[in-house]
């Protein structure tokens, strides 16, 4: 096993970028980057040519490592011939209405093909190659490093961790319940993974022989120091990022952070089908009030819709607000001052 992360990833600092899932941008990634951290851009629904154009873009930005991030097929995901659409849609339309748009038009099919998507980041090869949702294929990560990437994929619970570690994954991220965005498990029900980082951290640490990198509730040194206290080698963080103002959100998602405290998120399914951790809103009431929710990844489009013509609005009630459990700890409008308050935290 290499000797610290920084040693496999080929950074300077052990400070991960969370990949944001339709939140990513490449000035925040080059950012990281070349801060001397792991930049990493989530690339969750991008077709193969648009995953050719972020990597290039990528690469003219930073000559730096970074990261891209898929997700793993669970096998439970529908398609537009699954569902009468029409009900959801008939749902929604009140949310549509207030942006002042149609009912979108069901597509072909919601999502790329993941082979797809994979083999264009094979083609590309950049350093490193992550995942969620899921352990990869042997062959995939057989492939991954056939072309020099580093392979690393997230667990929220030790038997998640193990399975990662026996398919041959470079380095774990122990994802715990604090953080912001969809809860990836995979092997149980994500309600029944809910992990807390304190909990988790220690336990992931003793059970697999690779680097482990901490994610959830981490905003500040602090946060930065007690995740190497309990056995990780690097940090990976995501609300503090999401809040600068080199972040894809819009502003009104920002000011939700800013304004966040403690008790501010909560976990829905509302927005994507999948159990996600996210700051109340008016869009969220209402599908859980109406009660009608769509399976992913029909959900995520479904609502993506609306979404789009309000990020384009800047209206917050309408927004996905992701966020994580210590959104009230960020403080920085530019991502190099929260780099430099993370790295304030790194031992040694």
């Amino acid at each position: 096993m290499p000797a610290t992360l920084q040693d496999l990833l080929g950074i300077d600092e052990p400070i991960v970028l969370g990949p944001f899932g339709g939140a990513s941008s490449v000035e925040l990634t080059a950012l990281v980057s070349d801060s001397g951290g792991l930049g990493s851009f989530g690339l969750y629904g991008y077709p193969p040519e648009r995953i050719h154009a972020v990597i290039t873009g990528l690469r003219a930005a930073t000559d730096r490592p970074f990261a891209v991030n898929l997700w793993v097929p669970t096998g439970d995901e529908v398609t537009p011939a699954d569902l009468d659409l029409q009900r959801f849609l008939d749902v929604l339309a009140p949310l549509y209405a207030d942006v002042g748009m149609p009912a979108p038009t069901p597509p072909a099919a919601f999502l790329p093909s993941f082979d797809d998507q994979f083999d264009a980041v094979l083609d590309a090869a950049p350093a490193v190659v992550s995942f969620v949702f899921g352990v990869p294929a042997t062959e995939v990560i057989a492939r991954a490093h056939r072309r020099g990437m580093a392979v690393l994929a997230t667990a929220t619970t030790v038997a998640e961790a193990r399975a990662l570690h026996e398919a041959g994954v470079d380095a774990i991220v122990a994802s715990g319940m604090e953080a912001a965005g969809h809860r990836v498990s995979f092997l149980r029900p994500a309600e029944q993974s809910l992990v807390g980082l304190f909990s988790l951290l220690p336990q992931v640490a003793d059970a697999v022989g690779v680097p482990v990198i901490a994610a959830g509730g981490i905003a500040d040194r602090r946060g930065v120091a007690a995740a190497f206290a309990l056995g990780a080698v690097g940090v990976q963080v995501g609300t503090a990022f999401l809040r600068t103002r080199q972040s894809a959100v819009p502003d009104a998602h920002r000011a939700a952070i800013a304004a966040a405290d403690d008790t501010a998120t909560v976990l829905t399914r509302a927005m994507s089908g999948r159990l996600a951790r996210g700051i109340p809103n008016h869009a969220m009431r209402e599908i859980e009030t109406g009660g009608l929710i769509a399976p992913f990844p029909a959900q995520n489009w479904l609502t993506g819709a609306f979404r789009a013509e309000a990020a384009a609005q800047d209206r917050g009630e309408l927004l996905s607000l992701w966020a994580g459990q210590s959104a009230a700890l960020t403080r920085h409008d530019d991502a190099a001052d929260v780099f430099a308050e993370l790295r304030a935290g790194v031992p040694g």
